[in-house]
């Protein structure tokens, strides 16, 4: 029940956050169950309630079989899940700042702050246009696509979506949540510092040593807009 009500919440400190609105989603897996994951019936972020989660098998398919009204982009979440034995949360958002990422031909997502050290200073984007071949809605929305993005996304912590988005994924849901927040400040502290001219990225080793030590500190973050979420009218 606690991996439940812990894919509530990030629904709603997400959107609290500014990171997911009307769409996005967020899932998680038990690791007594790894081969489901938990996850809403198609519904915006802040309506999320315990009633709207479902259980998916690894290919997408809703386990009891009720006929609830799915995500069309489920199949994001079961193939990084089939990809990656260590990924136990996944979110998907359309994440406002990183999204110029996303479409910039000279600039790169990198780790800038130490709180996304994360994300390093490689980030993949994938590029639905190019798996379809052709023009497309830019949904993942089968699982062949989204077995495409799993091996865009690789050993890394994101994977950015040309036009579309982000998507982040962590050892649970709420590590997945903490990288969604501190991804799009990241964006935020980059852009600004774009239009200031040069600036300085973490190497690889500040990313990773940085990404060490904020592991160990989710639940503080968490915690605090957990509360600020439960404070909310």
């Amino acid at each position: 029940m606690e991996l439940h009500q812990d894919v509530v919440m990030a629904n709603h400190i997400l959107f609290q956050e500014g990171v997911l609105d009307g769409f996005g989603h967020v899932s998680g897996r038990d690791p007594a169950t790894p081969g489901q994951f938990i996850i809403s019936r198609s519904l915006a972020p802040a309506q999320v309630s315990l009633d709207d989660l479902v259980t998916l098998d690894l290919e997408g398919h809703e386990i009891d079989g009720s006929g609830s009204h799915l995500y069309l982009e489920r199949f994001i979440h079961a193939a990084i899940y089939q990809e990656r034995s260590d990924v136990y949360g996944i979110v998907h958002s359309h994440s406002p700042a990183v999204l110029p990422f996303t479409i910039s031909k000279s600039q790169r997502f990198a780790a800038v702050t130490h709180m996304a050290g994360f994300i390093g200073r490689c980030t993949a984007v994938y590029d639905a246009a190019v798996f379809e071949g052709c023009d497309c809605d830019m949904l993942v929305r089968n699982l062949k696509m989204g077995q495409d993005l799993a091996a865009s996304l690789g050993r890394q912590a994101l994977v950015l979506m040309r036009g579309h988005g982000i998507t982040v994924v962590g050892r649970d849901v709420r590590q997945a949540v903490f990288r969604a927040v501190y991804a799009e400040q990241n964006a935020k502290v980059q852009m600004t510092a774009i239009t200031m001219g040069e600036y300085t990225a973490l190497t690889e080793g500040e990313a990773a040593l940085a990404d060490e030590t904020n592991s160990g500190q989710v639940d503080r973050a968490w915690n605090l807009w957990a509360g600020r979420t439960r404070q909310r009218p």
